[in-house]
């Protein structure tokens, strides 16, 4: 698929998402949203793909929903926001239940929907001139794009409430403390540490990496027999797996494994 209003690389096994509408700040229209799922689509299928980077072009990650674009079209709003949210949806679901590691470098502002789409990262890399906010009261609006899941897991429903009622804006170093990002970097070393964490997460045990994913996903709601349940069938099924064959015979020789992603 061609894109107009995002870049698509894939280079050694890493895909990067590069949301490109700066002149906007990234802010998600509807073109945009309809390119994000389809790249999310995209990279999720390639079986060349082994991590997935998103960020940001220009001084922002992004600035959530098109503000502009929901005032230019209030007779419809419902239409559009559902279509939207559709897309947007769309790609955090495929993206939290893909094999592949999701790291979100955070570039600059995430705002309202776009703070949202961080969060749902699997590994959040920020710049120390990013910023996060959730910004959706502004508007008189409740959140969406994953943050009314992701922010009572990551900081407790007070600090979620805090965030949303009053419209605090944290520094990356506040974000970092609260639990919301996993690592802070100074501007001028932003790109190579997400380019370095890309490729180590990209030569990982990819098939392991999924099944991790989905079992701390679904630790939120499941009991401990469940939970455990599911730890058991899927370490099995990792078993039959060429990595699990490559980790095990290279530990046992006290030798570095070699991992393919299959």
């Amino acid at each position: 698929m061609a894109y107009t209003h995002l870049l698509l690389d894939r280079t050694d096994h890493v895909a990067t998402i590069t949301l490109n509408r700066p002149d906007a700040f990234n802010a998600l229209n509807l073109e945009l949203g309809r390119e994000v799922f389809h790249a999310a689509l995209e990279v999720d299928e390639d079986p060349g793909v082994r991590c997935v980077v998103i960020t940001g072009a220009g001084k922002a990650f992004c600035a959530g929903g098109d503000v502009k674009g929901f005032a230019d079209n209030l007779p419809r709003i419902g239409v559009l926001i559902k279509e939207l949210t559709t897309y947007l949806h769309g790609a955090v679901s495929r993206l939290c239940r893909s094999d592949k590691p999701v790291v979100m470098a955070v570039n600059g502002v995430a705002a309202g929907g776009g703070l949202s789409f961080a969060l749902s990262g699997d590994l959040v890399i920020a710049a120390e001139s990013a910023r996060f906010t959730m910004a959706y009261s502004r508007i008189a609006a409740p959140p969406d794009g994953s943050s009314s899941y992701f922010l009572p897991r990551l900081i407790g429903l007070r600090r979620t409430m805090e965030l949303y009622f009053t419209n605090r804006v944290l520094s990356a170093r506040e974000a970092l403390e609260w639990g919301l990002v996993t690592r802070v970097v100074p501007d001028a070393e932003f790109r190579p540490a997400v380019d370095a964490l890309a490729r180590e997460l990209a030569q990982g045990p990819t098939k392991a990496f999924g099944r991790a994913k989905r079992l701390f996903h679904q630790s939120t709601w499941e009991s401990l027999e469940t939970q455990m349940e599911l730890e058991a069938q899927a370490i099995a099924a990792s078993g039959h797996t060429e990595d699990f064959r490559e980790g095990v015979t290279a530990f046992a020789a006290k030798k570095a494994a070699t991992f393919r992603g299959r």
